[in-house]
């Protein structure tokens, strides 16, 4: 079930494993661990909850914008 959540929140928040590896600059075989033989770190959640809802700021803000352009 871990697995799933895990990989339901990478999908979310638009990123995948590798790209949250290298913006942590964490190993990415440590991110997959979590999937198989490692709990998932606590903060990995909020974490990623908070990045979608970073791009999704972003891209209202790109909106915005281009409505002000308009």
């Amino acid at each position: 079930m871990d697995k799933e959540r895990l990989n339901q929140a990478f999908l979310v928040a638009g990123i995948t494993k590798t790209q949250f590896a290298k913006l942590l600059n964490i190993n990415v075989q440590s991110v997959y661990a979590w999937e198989s033989t490692q709990n998932t770190p606590y903060w990995v959640y909020s974490w990623l909850e908070n990045y979608a809802k970073a791009r999704m700021f972003d891209k209202m803000m790109e909106l915005g914008k281009l409505l002000e352009e308009n």
